[in-house]
């Protein structure tokens, strides 16, 4: 079956969606398309499940998905990332159980039926659809994006609204959670769903409340770069990501009944911190470690906030560095692709910051760098990955992205 170009751009995904539209036999005449973003988070990177402020922007690596009601009482999905898994077919309501589905993209259009049903949202109604996307297989929130997508298409076609766009956030991680069994928090729905060009968004858990920031009057250009190692990531359920959590988790119960702390983001003094650390850094070294890179990032979050209000994009990078450092020293959730694509663009003059995105293991890394800087980061990355990773030269990336909308409908 011959493959669909990847498209960079939303002519040519209009043009990709079309070719998958007469591939899967769709008539997609006179339907819309749904575009999603990717996400790019500044801090706190494996905040969201340990009850930190987050901050991200949406970024332009997205899934497109062209749609259309239809009368058969069937959905119909087909995908050009996955041809060889043909049109996903299925009646709402009658889609396997939770946890039951092999490693297929077909688990998120199942869960977002099985999850709005059993919010008590109406799902009966059918559609055709066909999708494609360019977001990298990890470290950019591929699956946060996709859920958000056919949720939105699904209440859309079925004419239903949710009663906020954080009930969409929650839906969106219970089909990760409940339906297909990933561990994920709210931290890539939020940033994709809130998206925003030209502005970061500013989640505070405690009052569930969202606020855009824009980057600072006077700060001088600087672009985003995604590096997509070329490997990809296994699913949140079967990495590190999960046993980290559980660290995370395990440490805040046991302190609980002495310090009277809920989450390890309530960890906010000195006092408090070395109290932990003394108590239970003997017999739980690990979980403390895992600590030690909270109590630190929160810390530097809101004087990266301050520094990309005031347009210093200097300090806001030198603290992605830090946290780069944080996440690989202390949580330990990177990997070595990552890392050396981190170690790579480090020697670059005028990259700012980096450190490896998302869930971790595998995927992509990430850079905050000046304009100019960016053709010596792509020389420097094309001249030494592929010495480090040769069985990966013609699978990694470099991508320079813009602070987009996060979630854009237009007509096909």
């Amino acid at each position: 079956m011959p493959t669909i170009r990847i498209p960079q751009n939303d002519r040519e995904a209009r043009a990709a969606l079309a070719a998958l539209a007469a591939r899967a036999k769709l008539d997609l005449r006179g339907g819309r398309i749904r575009r999603s973003s990717s996400r790019f988070c500044l801090g706190v990177e494996h905040g969201d499940y340990n009850g930190t402020e987050l901050f991200g922007v949406g970024t332009d690596r997205f899934i497109w998905m062209a749609y259309k009601p239809n009368d058969s009482g069937r959905v119909r999905l087909f995908s050009g990332n996955f041809p060889g898994d043909g049109v996903v077919a299925f009646t709402p309501g009658g889609v396997p159980a939770p946890k039951s589905v092999p490693d297929s993209w077909a688990r998120f259009p199942f869960g977002v039926d099985f999850i709005l049903r059993r919010a008590g949202f109406p799902t009966a109604r059918g559609f055709d659809a066909v999708l494609v996307g360019n977001i990298p297989g990890g470290g950019m929130s591929r699956s946060a994006s996709l859920a958000l997508n056919l949720i939105l298409t699904v209440l859309e076609v079925n004419g239903a609204k949710p009663q906020s766009d954080l009930q969409v956030v929650d839906l969106a991680q219970a089909v990760e959670n409940d339906y297909i069994g990933s561990p994920c928090g709210q931290l890539d729905q939020i940033m994709i769903l809130f998206a925003r060009a030209g502005m970061g968004t500013h989640y505070n858990p405690a009052t569930r409340s969202v606020k855009h920031v824009k980057l600072g009057p006077g700060a001088p250009d600087v672009r985003i770069v995604s590096l997509d190692t070329g490997t990809v990531r296994p699913g949140l359920e079967k990495s590190t990501y999960k046993v980290r959590r559980a660290e995370c988790e395990q440490l805040a119960a046991m302190a609980t009944p002495e310090f009277g702390i809920r989450c390890l983001a309530d960890v906010k003094t000195d006092a408090l911190y070395r109290k932990i650390l003394d108590r239970f850094g003997a017999s739980h070294p690990g979980p403390c470690d895992r600590l030690t890179y909270i109590f630190h990032a929160q810390r530097r979050f809101h004087r990266m906030l301050r520094a990309w209000k005031a347009g210093d994009v200097e300090t806001v990078g030198a603290i992605f560095r830090q946290d780069g450092l944080g996440l690989r020293d202390d949580y330990r959730i990177s990997g070595p692709e990552l890392e050396a694509m981190c170690d790579i663009v480090r020697t670059v003059p005028g990259v700012l910051g980096e450190r490896m995105l998302g869930g971790g293991d595998k995927g992509a890394s990430g850079a905050l760098a000046k304009p100019s800087a960016v053709k010596a980061l792509r020389a420097a990355v094309a001249t030494a990955y592929p010495r480090a990773y040769p069985a990966l030269k013609d699978r990694f990336a470099v991508h320079e992205c813009r602070m987009v909308d996060g979630i854009v409908t237009m007509p096909f």
